[in-house]
């Protein structure tokens, strides 16, 4: 029997937290969802999730403070993470790549099939 995969959502829009998680969930991974960088950051701790989809514009700690906190933890600093984020900017990228971030994804550019595709990539599935 294959392993279940966990994801960690961190994103504050509602609407497309519940529409990824739907997503995932149908593609048989276990979802979790934050909506602000604090509870995000909890939950990667708690749960050990194999991938983190983390929007860079939270409340209460942003996705790069995140990261940050993410690479400082031995329990948490190897888990991958995927911005997703309507920031484009080339500094925006770079800075969440040199944080740590496996790949950056731009909100508006990918429908959600293609976000789970890109997920699938980076876990080698």
């Amino acid at each position: 029997m294959n392993k279940v995969l966990k994801i960690l959502l961190v994103e504050d829009d509602n609407f497309l937290l519940g529409m990824y998680a739907d997503k995932f969930r149908a593609e048989g991974f276990e979802a979790h969802i934050a909506d602000n960088g604090a509870k995000g950051l909890r939950l990667a701790k708690e749960k050990s999730p194999d991938v983190i989809l983390l929007d860079v514009m939270l409340p209460k700690m942003d996705g790069f403070e995140m990261l940050r906190e993410l690479q400082k933890d031995a329990a948490t600093k190897n888990i991958p993470v995927i911005l997703l984020t309507n920031l484009s900017q080339k500094d925006e990228v770079k800075k969440g790549l040199m944080l740590g971030a496996k790949d950056f994804l731009i909100k508006a550019h990918f429908m959600p099939q293609e976000v789970v595709e890109k997920v699938k990539t980076v876990l080698s599935l």
